[in-house]
């Protein structure tokens, strides 16, 4: 008996000393950024670690200016962001940073007005005056005119918007830039802005936290935060004059509609693309890397998961409402993770 117990302390010991072996070889990957992908980058790092146990993400949902900005201090492994670099910021990193597409998704406009019992529809330039604070009512006779039929209440109209610095801003800047030229002088377009009118919230969370407590709010966040927090997403009228509703299917036709002008480093806006059925508030998200990564060890395991989630992890997309990449911009992604050097 006593042989067997020392038997079984032995075993219990090498089991634990083993565990602890194995936990001490776990590599942990910083990065941090846009909230914009977060609920697809939390699925791929769970999923990832059934492919590779080895390695362990731990991702800080920040905000893509905070992303930008710990990339280009190096302290963090890589970087996430809706708003592609500036040249001026490229020629500041201390190393060339690649911009690596992860997929794509729309920036729905949201709101809270229970009353009315149908979708809203937007026209572009109805869109950016209620941002810029110019209309102010919800029975305003442009937005009746968008919406005939509709009870619009004479409620003010409550803005909220980021008050951190955001891809989604600056997707939602650019488009508003690209269709109105007062949006375009005044406000202009980038991860943070100044902003008109409204109240500020942090991250896609907050803003659709203040929608959903404020009766008469309208804002803008990624599509799975308004569907996650059971709000609307409003039809936003496109470059081709038909009202479309933001999802997957006109996600991926802004994708296609920018194709054929997809620059080689990537940075692409999707906003107001060519298309009969193209959203027309799109944008790509991207990690940033260093092309040659100080690290060989890390290096390695960043390019092993850049390439698994631009092919296998696409599966993942659009059960979180995001476009997968085509095929076609996918082995152009493949090339350039294949530029990375560990």
């Amino acid at each position: 008996m006593k042989k067997l117990l020392l038997l079984m302390l032995a075993v219990s010991a090498v089991s634990f000393m083993s565990g602890t072996a194995s936990a001490a070889k776990l590599l942990l990957i910083n990065g941090a950024g846009a909230t914009f992908p977060y609920p697809l980058y939390s699925k791929w790092f769970y999923e990832y670690a059934k492919v590779d146990p080895t390695v362990n993400f731990n991702y800080q949902s920040i905000g893509s200016g905070g992303g930008i900005r710990q990339i280009s201090a190096q302290t963090v492994d890589f970087g996430a962001t809706d708003g592609a670099l500036t040249d001026e910021q490229l020629k500041a990193a201390p190393g060339e940073l690649l911009h690596i597409p992860m997929t794509a998704g729309a920036v729905a406009v949201t709101y809270n007005l229970p009353r009315t019992g149908k979708t809203l529809r937007f026209s572009p330039d109805v869109v950016a005056d209620i941002f810029l604070g110019k209309i102010s009512k919800w029975n305003d006779q442009r937005i009746v005119k968008d919406n005939p039929g509709v009870n619009l209440p004479g409620d003010n109209i409550i803005v909220a918007h980021r008050s951190d610095g955001s891809g989604t801003t600056n997707i939602f800047t650019d488009y508003l830039s690209s269709v109105s030229a007062e949006w375009q002088a005044r406000v202009g377009k980038g991860t943070s802005v100044n902003w008109p009118a409204g109240l500020g919230g942090k991250g896609n969370e907050g803003v659709a936290g203040l929608v959903k407590q404020t009766e008469g709010a309208i804002g803008y966040v990624e599509l799975a935060y308004a569907v996650k927090n059971n709000l609307p997403a409003a039809d936003i009228k496109n470059k081709s004059g038909n009202f479309i509703t933001p999802s997957i299917e006109s996600t991926t036709a802004a994708i296609n509609g920018k194709m054929n002008s997809m620059p080689a480093d990537f940075r692409v806006s999707l906003v107001n693309p060519d298309g009969a059925d193209a959203y027309p508030i799109a944008g790509v998200t991207w990690i940033l890397v260093y092309k040659n990564q100080p690290d060989r060890v890390k290096g390695e395991k960043i390019v092993k998961f850049l390439r698994w989630a631009i092919a296998d992890g696409q599966e993942y997309s659009a059960a979180l409402l995001y476009a997968p990449l085509p095929e076609k911009m996918v082995k152009k992604i493949e090339e350039r993770i294949g530029e990375i050097k560990y």
